[in-house]
């Protein structure tokens, strides 16, 4: 509670349900690509790298349009989005190649998801908001 004021209701529960749908997409993707252990954790990789993209084109997206709800940015960046990415699992697994003898992976894997995560958002953010002034360009053309 900052400055004494309440979260509203609606917020919490936008954020919890679309954590929760989000936890559920990345609990599917690692049934579909399970990682074995001791090996690179290429499907936490993906969805980390997938989901910091994702991120990146919402915030161009909803930056660059009026109207959008104030529930939106909520429901789909902190909570799907937000239980979709997991940088809790991406340290066990980390440490997960430490205790096994593999450090040089556990290294690679730490430094190339934090490079490729900042990458990822950069780069949707950028394309996002190009697409989205090739869409303005257009209709002032037709307009």
């Amino acid at each position: 509670m900052a400055g004494g004021r309440r979260t509203p209701l609606s917020l919490l529960v936008v954020i919890a349900v679309g954590g929760a749908a989000g936890a559920c997409l990345r609990r599917g993707a690692s049934l579909l690509w399970p990682t074995p252990a001791e090996a690179f954790p290429w499907t936490t990789l993906g969805v980390n790298l997938a989901g910091c993209a994702a991120i990146g084109v919402l915030m161009a997206a909803i930056s660059a349009r009026h109207g959008v709800h104030p529930l939106v940015r909520p429901f789909l960046g902190v909570g799907v989005l937000g239980g979709f990415t997991t940088f809790s699992a991406y340290a066990v697994e980390a440490r997960g190649l430490v205790t096994a003898g593999r450090a040089g992976f556990a290294l690679a894997y730490l430094g190339g998801t934090m490079l490729g995560a900042l990458v990822a958002v950069s780069a949707a953010v950028t394309v996002t908001r190009q697409l989205a002034g090739i869409r303005r360009a257009a209709r002032e053309e037709a307009g």
